[in-house]
C-alpha cells in the first residue's frame, strides 16, 4: 500500500511537469514567434516571455544559482514525500504541488537557460507567469493556510486543556 501511495505520487507529478512541458512546448512553437495573444474576455491575454529569474523575475540573470538552490529545495521534497515523512494528507498533496512545479521551472532553467513564462492577466498589473508557477503558489499558500489553521486548532486545544487542569485542581481543593 505504502509504495502504491508513492508510485502515484511520483505519477501525478510526473503527469504535471509533462503537461507543464507539453504547453510551454506549444508556447515556444506558437506564442513566441507572435510574442502576445489579444486579451481573453478583459482578464488575461498570453503573452511570451524569457524569465531568467525566479518569482516575478527575482534574481534575474543567476539561473545558475537558482537552478542549485531549487535543486536542492525539490531534493528534500521528494525525500519527504517518498519516505513518508509528510503525514496528513493535504500537506502532502500540497508538497507534491510545489515539487511538481519546481520540477517543470527546473526542467526549463536546466534545459533553456530560463523560465517560459506565458499567462498574463490583464485586469490587474502582475507578473507573466506559467502553469507551473500555478501548482508552486497554490501548493504554497494551500501549505501556509493549512499551518496557520492547525497552529490555532493547537492553540484552543491547549487553552482547553489548560482550562480543565485548572478546574481538576480547584474540584479536589
Amino acid at each position: 500500500m505504502k509504495n502504491k501511495f508513492s508510485a502515484v505520487t511520483l505519477l501525478c507529478i510526473g503527469g504535471i511537469v509533462a503537461l507543464d512541458q507539453g504547453i510551454k512546448w506549444m508556447v515556444l512553437r506558437y506564442l513566441q514567434p507572435i510574442g502576445q495573444t489579444g486579451s481573453f474576455l478583459g482578464l488575461l491575454r498570453l503573452h511570451y516571455v524569457k524569465n531568467t529569474g525566479a518569482a516575478f523575475s527575482a534574481f534575474s540573470g543567476a539561473t545558475n544559482w537558482l537552478s542549485l538552490v531549487t535543486s536542492l529545495i525539490l531534493l528534500v521534497c521528494l525525500i519527504l514525500l517518498l519516505t513518508k515523512r509528510i503525514k496528513p494528507l493535504f500537506l502532502h498533496v500540497c508538497v507534491a504541488a510545489v515539487t511538481a512545479g519546481g520540477i517543470g521551472n527546473l526542467v526549463d532553467r536546466l534545459s533553456r537557460g530560463f523560465v517560459v513564462d506565458y499567462i498574463e492577466p490583464t485586469f490587474l498589473r502582475f507578473a507573466v507567469f506559467n502553469f507551473a508557477d500555478c501548482f508552486i503558489t497554490v501548493g504554497a499558500f494551500a501549505m501556509i493556510v493549512y499551518i496557520l489553521l492547525e497552529a490555532v486548532r493547537e492553540q484552543r486545544n491547549g487553552s482547553q486543556n489548560r482550562k480543565k487542569q485548572k478546574e481538576a485542581r480547584s474540584d479536589r481543593a
